[in-house]
C-alpha cells in the first residue's frame, strides 16, 4: 500500500499565461505558492477475490473491469498513461473541496502519478511528475488547463515560475528571509465562498480566443515580475495588496464568467473591512477567494464575511510526497486457491 501527500496551491499573479495556447506564442510567467492543505492518494494492488478489476473511490465508488470503464478522468488518464495491467484499488480523501480554484484536480493527477510509480518500486522527480501530469490532462483526457498547478503541485513552495514556447519551464523558488516570509504569509487570508465551479469551464470562455486578451494577459505578465520585486525587496507589503487588487480588476476583464454578483458583493464586503486586495484563486467563478490583509484588520475581516468559511494556512515546502509504503503481498496460483477457499464460506453468507 502507497500513499501520496500532494499539496493544494494559491496563485497571485500570472494566471492565464501558462495555457499552451499563449505560452508558445508568448511565453508566460506565474507567481504562487502551496499551503499545508493536501490532496490524499491511497493505492494498492487490488487482492485477487473480486469480480471488478478496478475500485475507484472519491465522492463516489466505481467498480470497474476495464480503464476504460473508469468515469473518473483522472485516475483513467494516468492509468493508460502509464498502460497498467494490475487490479487496482484507489481511494482519495482532501483537506479542501473539489472545484474550488486550488489547484486540486491536477494535485490529484501528480499526486495519483507519484503513488503509481512508487507502487512499482520507481522514484519519480518533481520535473518528472510536472512534465507528465501536464501531458496527461492536456493532451489524454484533453481538460482545459493551463500548466502552473501541476508544476505547483509536484515541487511545492513559494515559486516564480516561466513557461517558454518550447513546452519547458523553469522554476525559480522566492528567497526570503524567515521573517519576511513570514510576514507575507500572516497577511493572506483564505475563504470559501460554497460556490463550485469546473475551472474548464470557465477558462474555456477565454482560452478558445486568448489572442484576443493580449492586452490583458501582457500585463498579467508584468505583474508578475511587479509582485516578486515587492516580496523580495525592504518594500511594505501592502503595496502587494494593492498589486492583487489590480490584477483582480483585470482578471475580471478576462471573461463574464470569471466573476459574479455574489462573487463582488464578498470581495467589496472584505474591501470595506479592510482588505487591500483579493481575488478568486483560480481560473474563477467561485470556489476560494484569498485576500490580502494587514494583521491588525483581518478580524474586521472575518466579521464582514462571517457567512464564508475562513481557512488558516501556512505555506508549505515539499510538493508531492510518498508519506507511506507497505509491501504489497504477492499472490501465486496456489495462495489464490486456498485465500479462495477460505473466503468461500463468507462468499456464500453475503448471497
Amino acid at each position: 500500500m502507497i500513499i501520496s501527500r500532494t499539496p493544494f496551491r494559491v496563485s497571485f499573479f500570472g494566471g492565464g499565461t501558462d495555457y499552451p495556447a499563449w505560452y508558445r506564442e508568448h511565453g508566460g510567467a506565474v507567481l504562487s505558492a502551496t499551503i499545508d492543505k493536501y490532496c490524499y492518494i491511497t493505492v494498492r494492488k487490488l487482492p485477487p477475490f473480486f469480480e471488478h478489476k478496478y475500485r475507484v473511490v472519491y465522492s463516489k465508488i466505481e467498480n470497474c473491469s476495464t480503464i476504460e470503464d473508469i468515469n473518473h478522468p483522472g485516475v483513467r488518464g494516468v492509468l493508460q498513461f502509464l498502460n497498467c495491467t494490475n487490479g487496482l484499488e484507489i481511494h482519495h480523501d482532501g483537506d479542501l473541496p473539489a472545484r474550488s480554484g486550488m489547484g486540486s484536480s491536477s494535485a490529484f493527477t501528480v499526486g495519483l502519478l507519484n503513488a503509481m510509480y512508487a507502487l512499482q518500486g520507481r522514484m519519480a522527480s518533481k520535473r518528472q511528475l510536472a512534465l507528465e501530469s501536464i501531458r496527461i490532462e492536456q493532451d489524454l483526457i484533453h481538460e482545459t488547463v493551463g500548466s502552473q498547478d501541476q508544476v505547483q503541485a509536484a515541487y511545492g513552495g513559494v515559486n516564480y515560475i516561466t513557461f517558454h514556447a518550447d513546452d519547458e519551464f523553469s522554476v525559480r523558488p522566492v528567497s526570503l528571509s524567515q521573517q519576511r516570509m513570514s510576514e507575507f504569509n500572516s497577511h493572506l487570508m483564505l475563504f470559501y465562498t460554497g460556490i463550485k465551479r469546473t475551472a474548464a469551464d470557465v477558462a474555456q470562455s477565454y482560452v478558445n480566443d486568448i489572442n484576443s486578451k493580449k492586452q490583458e494577459l501582457r500585463i498579467t505578465k508584468d505583474l508578475v515580475k511587479e509582485g516578486l520585486s515587492i516580496l523580495t525587496s525592504d518594500q511594505d507589503l501592502s503595496a502587494f495588496g494593492n498589486l492583487m487588487n489590480e490584477a483582480w480588476q483585470i482578471k475580471r476583464k478576462m471573461s463574464d464568467k470569471v466573476t459574479n454578483a455574489e462573487v463582488d458583493g464578498f470581495y467589496q464586503k472584505a474591501v470595506e473591512s479592510g482588505a487591500l486586495g483579493g481575488k478568486l484563486t483560480g481560473a474563477g467563478g467561485g470556489g476560494f477567494l484569498l485576500f490580502f490583509v494587514p494583521p491588525d484588520r483581518q478580524e474586521a475581516v472575518r466579521q464582514g464575511l462571517h457567512d464564508l468559511i475562513h481557512v488558516p494556512f501556512r505555506f508549505e515546502f515539499s510538493g508531492s510526497q510518498i508519506i507511506f509504503f507497505e509491501p504489497e503481498k504477492d499472490y501465486s496460483v496456489e495462495e489464490q486457491r486456498r485465500e479462495n477457499q477460505t473466503l468461500l464460506p463468507f462468499r456464500e453468507m453475503e448471497k
